[in-house]
């Protein structure tokens, strides 16, 4: 699978890189950007960054991927969006993204999303995506919705030795 940077109106998806280790590391220790993620410790120091990133730059054929979200009009990284645990015998694949909390409601992830959700059936020949969402994360549900994903199931992710739910959206292609 050949991943390229998209472009929308508004933004640029940029293949995340080395490049953009002081990024990765201020958008995965915000403790608001975290709030919801459980699924791995807020991070602490650079080698966290970097080590997030050499898990999306792997070579390829490798089943996720990252993109770095900018703002066409300043340059400047808000978030980053992409899919992982790519199921390539069944065409399925999830989604995750997160955005920092002062470009919330401005339409942005939805752009983003509407773009990677294409990238994922175009090139991909995906036929289902899924976001596993937390049940408080108001703002996510709505995103998925507002995309055509539909509630298909719950499950629970363990974390710090809890368990949390999460609701399983699914969109069918």
């Amino acid at each position: 699978m050949f991943y390229y940077d998209i472009e929308t109106e508004r933004l640029f998806l940029k293949n995340i890189s080395k490049d953009d280790r002081e990024f990765i590391f201020s958008q995965f220790s915000d403790d608001v950007v975290n709030r919801y993620l459980f699924d791995a410790e807020p991070l602490t120091d650079l080698e966290g960054a970097d080590e997030i990133i050499d898990f999306y730059i792997q070579p390829e054929p490798r089943l996720q991927h990252r993109w770095i979200i900018v703002r066409k009009s300043d340059g400047v990284k808000m978030g980053t969006c992409g899919l992982h645990c790519w199921n390539q015998k069944e065409d399925k694949v999830e989604i995750g993204y997160d955005l920092k909390e002062e470009f919330w409601g401005n339409g942005y992830m939805q752009e983003a999303m509407k773009e990677v959700i294409t990238f994922a059936s175009r090139n991909m020949n995906i036929k289902e995506i899924s976001a596993c969402i937390y049940i408080d994360n108001k703002r996510s549900i709505r995103l998925a919705e507002n995309l055509g994903f539909v509630l298909s199931g719950s499950r629970y992710e363990l974390f710090r030795g809890k368990e949390y739910l999460h609701n399983i959206f699914t969109l069918a292609n």
